[in-house]
């Protein structure tokens, strides 16, 4: 390439917090029904009204520091950044500049890993992405512009209107905001390292980071320069507007091929901010970027600044929970599991969690006899048919696995059945779907339908005698050397005997049967 990216990522996230920022409101995260129900004097910035700060909002952006690996601030403050907007109620907001809560840290991508030789080495050979800072401040309200149409008295054409309205339900939400260093290289990364942000903060249990939902935002900050010049002396142009990872990983890529496309003409990058065009596939201008001087930042004067003690945040390490990556390396040593089934497992917290309560009801059903099977072999199947069926059943009925209604327990008996063979794989499938909608007990399920395995062997033998009485081609075509002819007279068996009988004992008395 005649010109190398330098990337850096803002990102912000609203934080699962009871109440907003600085009041009592109730933080409803987008949930509210009707517009400007969730507010009161403070947030709607009445005269007289002052702002208490959010303790819990407070330590989530110190646990999302701890979990970034960043130097949390023991002396830190909120600061007023000016400017004018109809959705922010104040004409300012509070916000935090010179001292945040978190300063340095990084996070490791995992990702595709960088050739270039002043990089970051990582222990996992992907990509290590600084963190400048963590800061805390509170989100604007939202504006709505809806289209009115007048009716003509005279028949013409109905007149249209544009208008606009605000809903403050979210004005002073508690928002979080993360400021990268210019360390990723190109959209790829960027869209691995946003997908493992919002893994940690969904792990953390601080947000939903929801990027469909709003609760999630992306901006990026791109430019170029050439080999040999100093990687910030292109002019930086921000990306706003970006409501997917994979919409990052394209604004990036648009905007790498635009900003060439300028300065092989010989004409200057403007800095400017620029909004991503979904439809378009194009980034667009929208309005001239400002400068930190031009928010004229100072201290809030009616919150006093905050310190901490380093027992406080002593006790924060204690409570964090066991983060994606450490939880990865367990998963892989502890049940002996590929790298694509622990990303898989570990993608969510609540996944995880939920087999590990399978992985423990499996082990009291071995050590009570109530499973004959090993327990690597029933562990290997409780993990095939999460993998499989059962996050294909929440795909497909839109569900979290909060919403599941198969107990661990019923769970790791219905894994049980099908390793000891019970039931074949069809009746199997059918269990578990049932299980999925009433969360019933799966051997009471496999008796109401019948599904369970043929026991008889005399049955089982009977009904092979009939398939070789009755399909005299096949057997004659077994017999001389046509393995596929033993394939279809198993089939024929199972048909026989309504998918009951156990497809191994078929299987051995037709051998048996045809010498």
């Amino acid at each position: 390439m005649k010109y190398i990216p330098t990337i850096g990522m803002e990102i912000h996230v609203e934080l699962k917090t009871d109440s907003k920022m600085f009041c009592s409101c109730k933080n409803a995260l987008g949930h509210e029904k009707e517009p400007n129900i969730h507010i009161c004097p403070v947030c709607t910035s009445q005269p007289g009204t002052l702002p208490v700060p959010n303790e819990q909002a407070i330590r989530f952006v110190q646990l999302a520091g701890l979990a970034l690996n960043c130097e949390l601030n023991l002396k830190s403050k909120f600061d007023r950044k000016n400017y004018f907007y109809p959705d922010l109620p104040k004409g300012y907001q509070i916000s935090q500049y010179d001292q945040p809560l978190c300063g340095k840290g990084h996070l490791n991508i995992g990702g595709p890993a960088s050739t270039r030789e002043d990089d970051r080495s990582s222990t996992r050979g992907g990509k290590e992405i600084g963190i400048t800072r963590i800061h805390l401040e509170e989100d604007t309200g939202k504006l709505i512009h809806p289209v009115k149409s007048d009716k003509s008295d005279n028949g013409a054409s109905p007149k249209e209107t544009k208008y606009t309205l605000v809903d403050y339900n979210r004005a002073g939400v508690p928002l979080m905001e993360m400021v990268t260093e210019p360390d990723i290289e190109n959209g790829e990364q960027a869209r691995i390292f946003c997908t493992k942000f919002q893994q940690i903060c969904r792990y953390l249990n601080i947000s939903d980071a929801d990027m469909e939902k709003g609760n999630m935002r992306c901006e990026v900050n791109l430019s170029l320069h050439k080999e040999g010049e100093d990687k910030l002396s292109g002019t930086k142009v921000e990306v706003k507007n970006i409501n997917s990872f994979k919409f990052v990983e394209k604004a990036i890529n648009y905007e790498i091929e635009r900003q060439t496309e300028v300065l092989e003409k010989g004409e200057k990058i403007i800095q400017e901010t620029r909004g991503w065009d979904s439809v378009k596939n194009v980034t667009v201008s929208q309005r001239k970027k400002e400068s930190a001087h031009d928010y004229r930042y100072f201290p809030e004067p009616d919150i006093p600044p905050m310190e901490f003690t380093q027992q406080y945040v002593e006790k924060l390490k204690m409570d964090l929970p066991e983060l994606p990556d450490d939880k990865e390396k367990r998963f892989a040593s502890e049940y002996g599991l590929n790298e694509k089934d622990v990303q898989i497992l570990t993608a969510q917290s609540d996944l995880a969690e939920y087999f590990e309560q399978v992985v423990c009801e499996i082990k009291e059903k071995i050590t009570s006899h109530e499973v004959e099977s090993p327990e690597d072999k029933v562990t290997k199947l409780a993990v095939n048919y999460i993998i499989s069926e059962l996050r294909k059943n929440l795909m497909e009925n839109n569900h979290e696995v909060r919403d599941l209604k198969i107990t661990p327990e019923n769970y790791a008996e219905f894994i049980g059945i099908v390793a000891d063979g019970k039931i074949n794989s069809s009746a199997a499938q059918t269990v578990l779907k049932e299980m999925y909608h009433t969360g019933g007990d799966p051997s009471q399920i496999i008796e109401e339908k019948n599904l369970g395995q043929m026991e008889d062997f005399s049955e089982i033998e009977a009904a092979v005698e009939k398939v070789i009485d009755n399909n005299e081609k096949s057997v004659q075509d077994y017999k001389s050397g046509k393995q596929n002819a033993l394939q279809f007279l198993m089939g024929q068996v199972m048909k026989e005997t309504g998918g009951k009988a156990h497809p191994m004992k078929v299987i051995e008395i037709l051998k048996k049967k045809l010498g």
